[in-house]
């Protein structure tokens, strides 16, 4: 008869269930006065029994805890609601935004975390006040919780800052009406006394589920940051619109910052080493010196060549320590062959990003100072030609200060650019090497053939000396010598290989007897 009805059967019956078997019950209950007022108990009931052990009465002792629960409960809304607009807060909105998961996941729904930023809120506290700023907050935090159905949640981060849960959507396209009422509660004229305050919001949305593989283990804070992260996009975008996280184009730009750090742990943890492929003459056999390329050798994935990985840092700063590394252990190994009584040259590859940079002779000059025992001329540069041809100029002037220290290039994958001429006629080279797929395929293509026909006979006019690279068979090199091509690389001669097997390869290293009885037609 005095139930507060605030407890359940079960309660009860757990009540009774302890005093029937231990014979005290120890808890808290809500109980109700004659008057009809609810009030709160701290109780300990005890049964009395007789000499059989019969319950004869039961005797409880309570004290009134009402003032203490008002108190905690008071204390609970200050933890989880925002004492400004009363919506609920970071705290309560993460309970909520959890459990509303577990309910989409459930009943195979969708539903939008929206990340709210009032713009001009700032100008709005700087020239009216903080009262008006705070007028303005409930204000708009009431219609846009207005805006939003029954069952949505509306909260408050903090600030001008709100994020809106949108439950039980259909589809993507079903929440387009509730943003756009969004949109305009946020941007409706508010008066505070003779002022009219005006405001309007950037919305970031983040849908659930998502599109991509990693969608089960996507929880609350990450649709938060999601949504935080559009919202920026929407304030870039021009503000008063909202924008939808992109998850597929989101898991790219981590694949691709995740990428450019193992790179950089690579480096740091000398897991990128250098190969070395011979240049020789067909005729004499003659080897006039050796290309270095790098490699990684990857934890899990073993050798990989620089086509898997260097692309990924060729407009990154990566790209210039990375170039700069590939030099300073390409100095290291002449000197060490040299220690050897092998003196051979040696050319690295130098990356656009690298070349381009204001310090790049620089760089040349001093770490070339490092190493004073080798001649300036051991080392080359090769340029590509689709870099030369993006600044013809800029690439000339950079040549010919890497030439006033000693240090030649050559204009690599000739042929591949649209500039061709151009750069024959304004860049000082030494070398010309011909883009392999020409070399490879002249023998089945009579225009691969026509073409490496055509840059020979330039490169001739120009008195560059030309390397024919892709050189995989005997033939290759029988046409090349026919043609006047002498310099050649290629598998056909050599694969790349490590420092330490050059020396033993060049000792037994012959070209193919029949190149000696070629006749060297001229170009």
């Amino acid at each position: 008869m005095l139930s507060s009805g605030r407890h359940s059967k079960e309660h009860y019956q757990q009540m009774w269930r302890d005093l029937t078997q231990k014979g005290i019950w120890v808890g808290e209950n809500w109980n109700r006065r004659k008057n009809g007022e609810i009030y709160a108990q701290a109780q300990k009931i005890s049964t009395a029994r007789d000499e059989k052990g019969r319950p004869l009465q039961y005797v409880c002792l309570f004290s009134d805890i009402t003032a203490a629960k008002n108190h905690e409960q008071q204390l609970e809304c200050i933890a989880r609601y925002d004492s400004l607009t009363k919506l609920p807060n970071r705290a309560l909105l993460g309970e909520s935004l959890a459990q509303a998961l577990m309910q989409t996941r459930r009943r195979g729904q969708h539903l939008a975390v929206v990340f709210i930023d009032l713009d001009g809120f700032k100008a709005v506290n700087d020239t009216h006040g903080h009262d008006a700023g705070d007028h303005l907050l409930i204000t708009v935090a009431e219609r846009m919780k207005a805006a939003l159905r029954d069952g949505d949640i509306l909260a408050r981060l903090g600030g001008d800052e709100f994020v809106a849960v949108m439950l039980d959507l259909a589809d993507v396209d079903a929440s387009a009406p509730m943003l756009n009422r969004l949109l305009v509660a946020a941007a409706k004229e508010i008066h505070y006394d003779q002022a009219r305050l005006q405001v309007s919001a950037s919305l970031g949305v983040a849908f659930y589920p998502q599109a991509i593989e990693q969608t089960p283990d996507i929880d609350a804070e990450q649709l938060l940051r999601q949504a935080d992260q559009a919202m920026y996009q929407a304030k870039q975008a021009g503000k008063n619109r909202y924008c939808i996280f992109d998850a597929e184009q989101d898991r790219s730009v981590r694949a691709y910052h995740e990428s450019i750090e193992s790179i950089r742990r690579a480096l740091v943890e000398q897991q990128l080493v250098l190969e070395y492929q011979p240049t020789v003459n067909l005729r004499t056999g003659e080897v006039i010196g050796v290309e270095a390329l790098i490699r990684w050798i990857h934890p899990q994935r073993g050798l990989l060549p620089p086509a898997i990985f260097l692309p990924m840092i060729q407009d990154h700063p990566l790209a210039i320590e990375v170039g700069q590394w590939v030099i300073e252990n390409a100095l290291l190994q002449i000197e060490r062959w040299q220690q050897v009584g092998l003196h051979i040259p040696v050319s690295v590859n130098i990356g656009e990003r690298h070349l381009m940079g204001p310090d790049f002779v620089q760089l040349l000059r001093e770490v070339l100072a490092t190493h004073p025992g080798i001649k300036p001329g051991s080392l080359g540069l090769e340029i590509r030609e689709a870099c030369a041809a993006d600044d013809v100029t800029k690439v000339s002037q950079i040549i010919q200060k890497c030439r006033a220290i000693g240090v030649e290039c050559t204009l690599d994958d000739f042929g591949s650019g649209s500039s061709s001429l151009t750069c024959l006629k304004k860049l000082p080279m030494k070398y010309l090497k011909i883009e392999q797929n020409f070399v490879r395929d002249m023998l089945g293509s009579s225009d691969s053939l026509l073409i490496l026909i055509a840059v020979l006979k330039l490169a001739g006019s120009f008195d560059l000396k030309v390397i024919a690279e892709g050189v995989e068979t005997v033939e290759h090199g029988l046409m090349l010598l026919q043609l006047g091509c002498e310099l050649a690389q290629g598998y056909g001669i050599a694969h790349p290989m490590p420092a330490d097997e050059l020396p033993g390869w060049i000792k037994q290293w012959k070209p193919d007897p029949a190149w000696g009885d070629v006749a060297m037609a001229p170009c």
